[in-house]
């Protein structure tokens, strides 16, 4: 992972990618992720139409990580085009310091072998999502029957950022990766997806047993409280 001047979590990300056969992906999200809460803006008299853009990205579901993927593969298919952009309500400086980083890692990869060409389908999003997950394993947050998340390891109460695609869910994920905290007047998580806890034992059996998602199916969990 030293080869990747990336925090640990999104390098390990990164290199789980040629496992699950999603590194083109994985290169576009981390890119994106890296930086910070910068790519999308919201001007107050256009503030529905940004909100719809940006939840235009979440169709099909994966929440805010498969969001900020879909939003640079959308611009790489417009060529990179500055007026989509601003169609779209996405910062041009912010995407083109994605496209860099983009390129950066892709000659990462060829040093230590990693095809970054190889491609997942659209269908295959939990490929992505669990080398999100293989990275982040330890940012997991599970909703509980009082209807706020808890990570599940240090029993911290968070809430899903009102920035997220997922904010205003009516039926939120029972568990999800989030990407980081942020702490305001509650404990946000930020940039969050989605997860089944089945992966969380496939992936990190050092780190969760059968116990900590043994329960996950028993019953239905409320609406998430923001």
């Amino acid at each position: 992972m030293a080869e990747f001047p990336l925090d640990p979590m999104l390098s390990k990300a990164v290199i789980a990618s040629e496992n699950y056969k999603c590194t083109s992906e994985i290169l576009s999200m981390v890119a994106m992720l890296s930086l910070g809460s910068s790519v999308f803006y919201r001007p107050k008299e256009k503030a529905v139409h940004a909100d719809t853009a940006r939840l235009n990205f979440a169709r099909g579901g994966g929440g805010d990580h498969v969001a900020l993927l879909r939003c640079y593969r959308d611009w790489a298919a417009s060529d990179y085009n500055q007026t989509w952009c601003f169609e779209n309500y996405v910062q041009v400086r912010s995407m083109k310091k994605a496209r860099d980083i983009r390129e950066q890692l892709e000659g990462l990869c060829e040093r230590v072998e990693i095809d970054s060409s190889v491609s997942c389908n659209d269908d295959e999003m939990d490929q992505v999502l669990k080398s999100v997950t293989s990275g982040f394993f330890y940012n997991i947050a599970k909703l509980g029957r009082t209807g706020e998340y808890q990570t599940v390891k240090q029993k911290k109460t968070v809430y899903i950022h009102p920035g997220s695609v997922l904010a205003k869910e009516e039926n939120p994920p029972t568990w999800l990766v989030y990407f980081e905290l942020a702490f305001t007047t509650k404990e946000y998580m930020r940039q969050v997806a989605p997860i089944q806890p089945g992966w969380l034992v496939e992936i990190a059996p050092h780190y969760y047993q059968e116990s900590d998602v043994e329960d996950s199916k028993a019953k239905k969990m409320p609406k998430a409280r923001k």
